[in-house]
């Protein structure tokens, strides 16, 4: 795993599937979501398509809000379930997981673990930023995004 930094990050345009969900939907919700982005993304009009996401906020009630996406250049009109949302810009901490998606779970709460000990206030508001799968799981990178208030 890398540092932490903090940077300002510009808001960009996404196509996503937006729920509230719990926990344990969160792999099914996720594979669903990506499946419906992939049918619908030929025919948003969306300009060239970058990287997939999945953008999040604390959870509430029990429920996390849960935005599997993909960023694209401009907004579009919906289709369905797929609409028009943003990564947000501002002041963020980042990340950047080098390694297999199962660090994912435990590379969260050590982001959040630093912010605390640096008196860094979150916003309530973080996603993940994949980069194209690679053949081996331990150079993937994955990176992650803090909001702060």
């Amino acid at each position: 795993m890398s540092e932490y930094t903090i940077v300002t990050v510009d808001e960009q345009p996404t196509a996503a599937v937006k729920s509230d969900v719990e926990m344990a939907e969160m792999p099914n919700v996720e594979r669903s979501a990506r499946a419906r982005i992939a049918d619908v993304l030929p025919s948003l009009n969306v300009g060239p398509v970058g990287d997939n996401f999945t953008l999040c906020r604390m959870p509430q009630n029990g429920k996390m809000h849960y935005e599997p996406g993909v960023i694209v250049a401009r907004a579009f009109e919906p289709i369905g379930n797929v609409v028009p949302s943003k990564l947000p810009g501002g002041r963020v901490v980042r990340h950047l997981l080098i390694g297999p998606f199962d660090q994912l779970p435990q590379a969260w709460p050590a982001l959040f673990s630093w912010c605390s000990t640096q008196g860094l206030k979150l916003e309530g508001t973080f996603w993940q930023i994949y980069s194209p799968t690679v053949t081996d799981p331990s150079m993937q990178e994955t990176t992650l995004f803090a909001l702060l208030a």
